[in-house]
């Protein structure tokens, strides 16, 4: 008497439908982190353990990058026409808040031209850092 079963069952996942939804998320967060902040120039920043973010509503962004190259929202701008350019943004918005980003090595006397301006302007100013890990 033979009591085995003839018919071996298979068990099957079939993870073509897990395929396209791990797309579309991959997909999503790439958007998602190039849209976060569109007009910084990228930048290696330097690190503070303090660092808090900032809930100003009107910002303009400066940038300055390690070849000393300023940025006005991702505009290049000399340093003569620094001023001028964040006076354009002040006018629109008085109560305007510059966002300073500078990447790491870049001296603090090159930073504190910026510093100059926007003091020269009455703007506050807020240094971006990257918290430390």
């Amino acid at each position: 008497m033979n009591l085995r079963k003839r018919n071996k069952a298979t068990v099957e996942v079939h993870t073509s439908a897990l395929n396209d939804i791990m797309f579309f998320l991959m997909l999503f967060f790439l958007l998602a982190s190039a849209v976060v902040n569109p007009q910084v120039v990228k930048l290696l920043l330097p690190r503070s353990e303090s660092g808090q973010q900032s809930n100003a509503q009107k910002t303009v962004t400066v940038s300055i990058d390690e070849n000393l190259k300023y940025f006005v929202e991702k505009q290049p701008v000399t340093l003569e026409q620094l001023k001028t350019e964040v006076e354009k943004y002040q006018q629109s918005s008085p109560d305007l808040t510059l966002v300073l980003y500078v990447a790491r090595g870049v001296s603090i006397e090159n930073t504190m031209l910026v510093f100059d301006v926007a003091n020269q302007l009455k703007l506050k100013v807020v240094l971006a850092v990257e918290p430390k890990k």
